[in-house]
């Protein structure tokens, strides 16, 4: 393999600048910020701020609402994640075995990545509109009178519907990718030493998903956590009221309308630990029973 040299030792350094650039504006100065902020009471006008220490964070561990957001949180990141995994690896499971119209196949289950969350929480309001909705009128089939906005579980049950149908794709593009890229001779191979194609595809094919399977665990908790603000906003339509509200939203509620900017960057440093924290037990139990090769 050839290796790139480059004329000037700033060369390298020039390339990366932009993204670095990029990384400590919009990441790390905020992040920073954030952390200043949670030790401070401060004017939401920003003419005066008070040092009191970790009396933020105390605040915020002892309160009820947040304790009983967290656990929705963890709830609902359970099942988004389970869902968006499982349903995708079924679709690229089917999807790979078709032989004809594979490419429309494949695209329409796709198209759904191209939406942004904000505009995925509206297409879903539309499906689960009191009145026009046709999930709605599905449900009042069974005798399920569906209230979004009004019924805390309804409004639960419809937020990770529309945040499990926004990931579903993304998942969707990584198994199959994966799939495709096993061994034809490993899937004859398995064809032959076992019949059964339920017990082939977790004794062999699954195995060999392994290591994709965890990339996109860690994927969807992050997107659970963070990046379904956009689909929840839209569902709530700013009215949270005693409606379900995940930690990240809480931070945005209390910081940018409550005003309380200590106490939402104390919010925010404490979910961004219990991530990060979260990714580690990840890597440190889960990722030793991966085989990449």
């Amino acid at each position: 393999m050839k290796k790139v040299q480059f004329n000037s030792r700033w060369m390298p350094y020039a390339f990366l600048l932009p993204q670095l650039s990029i990384v400590a504006i919009f990441f790390l100065w905020p992040a920073a910020e954030a952390v200043r902020s949670s030790f401070y009471l401060e004017d939401p006008f920003g003419f005066s701020s008070t040092f009191v220490g970790f009396d933020n964070f105390t605040d915020t561990l002892t309160s009820s609402n947040y304790a009983r957001v967290a656990q929705f949180t963890a709830v609902f990141t359970v099942l988004v994640t389970f869902f968006s995994l499982a349903l995708a690896l079924l679709l690229a499971v089917k999807a790979d075995k078709v032989l004809r119209a594979g490419s429309t196949y494949k695209t329409l289950l796709m198209w759904v990545y191209a939406v942004a969350p904000p505009v995925a929480g509206l297409i879903g309001i539309l499906l689960f509109d009191q009145h026009v909705g046709p999930l709605v009128d599905f449900a009042a089939l069974f005798g399920w009178k569906m209230q979004i906005g009004v019924n805390y579980f309804d409004t639960s049950f419809a937020m990770v519907v529309i945040s499990v149908w926004k990931q579903i794709p993304v998942n969707f593009i990584f198994f199959l990718s994966g799939l495709q890229g096993i061994s034809r001779s490993v899937q004859e191979a398995a064809n032959i030493d076992c019949r059964s194609g339920f017990r082939r595809f977790w004794t062999v094919t699954f195995p060999l998903l392994a290591p994709t399977g965890f990339f996109l665990l860690i994927i969807n908790v992050t997107y659970a956590f963070f990046d379904t603000f956009g689909i929840i906003d839209v569902v709530l339509k700013t009215e949270p009221g005693n409606n379900p509200v995940t930690l990240v939203y809480k931070v945005y509620l209390d910081g940018f309308r409550g005003n309380d900017l200590g106490g939402s960057s104390a919010q925010s440093v404490l979910l961004m630990l219990f991530v990060f924290i979260l990714t580690i037990i990840q890597f440190r139990l889960i990722e030793r029973r991966v085989h990449y090769s």
